[in-house]
């Protein structure tokens, strides 16, 4: 399946100093370039608009080299640098899976952890997904803030989008803001984000958000379809595209603890993900399925994960067969996200890349990256970090420059960086936008551990 623009037509409307999208509902299978929106144009309206407005432009913050750049040399004219929602992101979702890569995607709790995502992605030169957990989200807006209705994890979430907002386009790099799994009972956490992107797409012509999903997968198979079916139509309304899952993903992740479930619910049937696409492509093809090939989440010893990639090849192929003459061309109709990527087999992650995956969550290897960063930082600066004053150098001597926070969050920034290189290669997701390599940051603060503060900006 290609993506397409849920709503087949949109048309933009400037009057005076004011201008808006309207959507009209059509076929989902209209083609994607008679349904976009062309950035060309949109940007030809902003001259009396902010519809689609770069953020920079909107904040006044300085926007120079691949900031600055429209689209890419090696990627479709509507992908460009910053948040890519709506026609920009099927056409980045579509290149992707044309061109046999994934796209990593990486849960954040934090602007450092985002932050370096984003370094990650401009390093290789390539594309990133950025998403959120519930709990990932309440911990943005702080574990001390009243979580009641989520207030502090939808407030987080949309502190978190407006982080990646500012960042993605200074770094150059396209984004997908996502959400991650969301149970039944966190439905009113996605109501209040997807309030949140209505809101913004009414200002600025797209969703705050790229994308969500909705992880109903506990459920029965009949209600899970009939509640994605009603968060598609809503979320198609504003060019925001859902991610379900279908088949449980196994392990335990913020919270939710699937160690014990049966085996037979790792794995999913080609007839259960036929029975999806049927359902959900009236509404609209912009959705992903996160179908069970025996997925798990977290990193087990070698041999207690079994992966079964071929169920996604003979998904694509029963629903091909279904489709008979209206199956596309590479007879992949559906587009799979690999849930529980951390720890995977090369072997495994690289065969699932040929049957149609385009994303692959990452997780646990980047919680421990990050930490390991910190651990190696203690570990090397021990002696100086025990005490304010006073250190193998001398007991007058004082340790500030050591246990400035900044220190050891750059030394996990900077592991996590280099373990993100890894998924990247994994994925076949290097060298995609044609930028080029990542020049060396200049006029930086060094660091006073790492390097001499002479020369540098004022903290």
């Amino acid at each position: 399946m290609k993506f397409s623009t849920a709503a087949a037509t949109f048309a933009v409307l400037v009057s005076g100093a004011t201008a808006f999208t309207v959507a009209s509902t059509g076929s989902s299978a209209a083609s994607v370039a008679g349904s976009s929106i062309q950035r060309d144009a949109i940007r030809t309206a902003k001259s009396t608009t902010q519809l689609n407005e770069k953020m920079a432009e909107e904040l006044g913050t300085p926007c120079e080299d691949e900031c600055a750049m429209d689209s890419y040399p090696n990627m479709p004219p509507s992908v460009h640098p910053g948040v890519v929602t709506g026609q920009a992101m099927v056409d980045l979702l579509n290149h992707a899976k044309e061109n046999g890569y994934a796209i990593p995607a990486v849960n954040c709790v934090s602007s450092s952890g985002i932050n370096a995502c984003l370094e990650a992605a401009r390093k290789n030169d390539a594309p990133v997904i950025i998403q959120f957990s519930s709990g990932g989200s309440q911990f943005y807006g702080g574990k001390g803030l009243d979580n009641n209705n989520y207030q502090a994890a939808i407030a987080g979430a949309i502190s978190g989008a407006f982080h990646v907002r500012t960042m993605a386009e200074q770094y150059g790099v396209p984004v997908i803001l996502h959400t991650d799994h969301c149970a039944k009972k966190l439905l009113p956490w996605i109501d209040g984000l997807l309030a949140a992107s209505e809101r913004y797409y009414e200002k600025h012509g797209e969703p705050l958000f790229s994308s969500h999903m909705i992880d109903l997968s506990e459920e029965p198979i009949e209600e899970n379809i009939d509640i994605c079916k009603d968060y598609l139509a809503r979320m198609s309304k504003v060019g925001i595209l859902l991610e379900m899952e279908l088949g449980i993903t196994g392990g335990e992740e913020d919270g939710v603890d699937n160690t014990d479930v049966p085996l037979e619910d790792l794995y999913s049937k080609p007839e259960e993900i036929y029975q999806v696409y049927k359902e959900l492509s009236p509404i609209s093809d912009m959705f992903t399925v996160a179908a069970a090939f025996g997925n798990v989440h977290g990193v087990y010893s070698p041999g207690n994960v079994k992966l079964e990639p071929k169920i996604l090849s003979r998904a694509q192929e029963y629903i091909s067969e279904k489709l008979g003459d209206d199956a596309p061309a590479d007879k992949k109709p559906v587009s799979f996200v690999f849930h529980g990527g951390s720890g995977s087999d090369l072997t495994d992650i690289r065969e699932s890349l040929g049957y149609g995956v385009i994303k692959m969550n990452i997780d646990t290897d980047t919680q421990w990256s990050y930490w390991e960063g910190i651990k190696n930082f203690e570990s090397k600066y021990h002696d100086y970090l025990q005490t304010q004053i006073g250190n193998p150098e001398g007991p007058d001597k004082p340790n500030k420059k050591y246990y400035d926070p900044r220190e050891c969050m750059r030394s996990a920034e900077t592991v996590t960086v280099d373990r993100l290189e890894q998924s990247f290669g994994d994925l076949r997701c290097q060298k995609i936008l044609g930028l080029g390599e990542m020049g060396e940051a200049t006029n930086v603060l060094e660091s006073s551990v790492f390097g001499p503060r002479k020369g540098g900006l004022p903290v």
